[in-house]
């Protein structure tokens, strides 16, 4: 029961910090130095995510396949065309290898 109740406060607290965004009144504006930390939290979060699998990963597929969407980050600067070029990648190395 202990274990629900800290998931459910925590999907709440969670919840709350994301809808605050939201509920802002028009005529609030956001400071110049939150605006540009959010710049930074897609890169973060897809960090997070992969950073792991390739380092535990024993094949060499993942590592190539993270070179490849890290160059393609540090010359696009796009999210997007980073995750698509890292899969495309990904799915070619294995296929190759």
């Amino acid at each position: 029961m202990t274990v629900w109740l800290t998931v459910i406060g925590m999907a709440l607290v969670t919840y709350a910090l994301r809808a605050s965004f939201l509920l802002l009144p028009p005529h609030v504006e956001t400071p110049a130095l939150l605006r540009r930390a959010l710049r930074y939290v897609p890169a973060a979060v897809l960090t997070a995510i992969w950073a792991p699998e390739v380092a535990l990963s024993p094949g060499f597929e993942q590592l190539a396949a993270a070179a490849v969407a890290i160059a393609v980050a540090w010359r696009s600067r796009r999210t997007f065309a980073t995750i698509v070029a890292g899969l495309a990648a990904l799915h070619l190395f294995h296929w190759l290898l």
